[in-house]
């Protein structure tokens, strides 16, 4: 079984898209916006009205043990309908 939602994202410019019922997810790579959407509201019993992704390119990393590279990974921008709010965010 594949685990679409990974983790929320939470950054100050997250927390504007909140606002107006909208909500950032880290997903899988090979997710797409049907499965999202399916997911978030059996995870979060929530209605969805639509769903954004976007591939978030990786790049090359050096550290002082060596060189590395950041992987590709995948966000989803989840617009809720209107009066839904997911209390992960409000924090409650």
């Amino acid at each position: 079984m594949k685990h679409v939602i990974k983790r929320p994202l939470v950054t100050e410019k997250n927390t504007y898209h909140n606002a107006v019922g909208v909500y950032v997810f880290e997903v899988d790579l090979t997710s797409d916006k049907a499965e999202v959407k399916s997911a978030v509201e059996k995870n979060f019993k929530v209605k969805v009205q639509s769903v954004r992704t976007s591939i978030c390119r990786g790049h090359a990393k050096v550290t002082k043990f060596g060189r590395g590279k950041v992987p590709h990974w995948k966000k989803a921008y989840v617009k809720l309908a209107a009066g839904e709010k997911i209390a992960l965010f409000e924090g409650v």
